[in-house]
């Protein structure tokens, strides 16, 4: 399956760490992020889940559930839980904070394409790749990222685009190169002229450019 940018992310019903879930249902009237691994023990992944557990409250915050998948299966996913705590500093105790996906079969990961085909297992089968999907409250694909199996994903940059997405979603705005949140934004180029002071009350300044051409406009972006 080849998924577009806006195109309605598939739903499916899948076992995890938490029981059973429809997907969609699970999503409920917030995002999400689903991000795949190629396996459970493995380290790469070890370090990427403890990294997100650490960032659950900076997802909260944007009303984004994350989601893991490994192709292995739940009483597998179980016992590696343990191994992600330990290396992240966890608390043991605590419940882990978010659900991961049994596709010990691989069938989500032949679904969504996720398989780097370029690495190939003990098995002798593609690994899946580390795939990124965000998936917003309409239920449609907003980010893909195909990171290749032997290269870590970079969490913070994801919480970027999001900031990003629901930004624009809310202001006829685009987010530059580097933009961090705070950053001055740029004025999409269907805005015409007689609405800038509307739209942006706190001003808009034009780039000066050598084509005389005016489509570098900046404004603040307060969030």
């Amino acid at each position: 399956m080849s998924l577009n940018l806006g195109d309605p992310f598939p739903n499916f019903t899948a076992d995890t760490t938490i029981g059973p879930i429809d997907f969609h249902q699970w999503i409920g009237d917030g995002w999400a992020i689903l991000f795949s691994h190629p396996a459970d023990y493995t380290p790469v992944c070890t370090t990427e889940l403890a990294a997100v557990a650490k960032l659950v409250p900076e997802f909260t915050k944007r009303n984004v559930k994350p989601i893991a998948l490994s192709c292995d299966t739940v009483e597998s996913h179980r016992g590696w839980i343990e191994d992600i705590k330990a290396y992240g500093q966890l608390a043991a105790a605590d419940p882990f904070p978010f659900p991961i996906i049994d596709d010990s079969k691989r069938e989500l990961a032949v679904k969504l394409n996720m398989l780097d085909r370029d690495e190939i297992g003990s098995a002798g089968l593609p690994l899946t790749c580390r795939a990124v999907f965000v998936i917003d409250a309409g239920k449609k694909l907003r980010l893909s990222i195909l990171y290749p199996a032997t290269t870590g994903r970079n969490f913070a940059e994801i919480l970027r685009t999001i900031d990003s997405m629901q930004l624009t979603d809310k202001r006829r705005v685009a987010t530059p190169a580097d933009w961090m949140p705070g950053d001055s934004c740029m004025v999409q180029p269907t805005v015409p002229a007689d609405q800038l002071a509307t739209l942006f009350p706190a001003g808009v300044d034009s780039v000066t450019l050598p084509s005389g051409k005016q489509y570098l406009r900046k404004t603040e972006c307060p969030n």
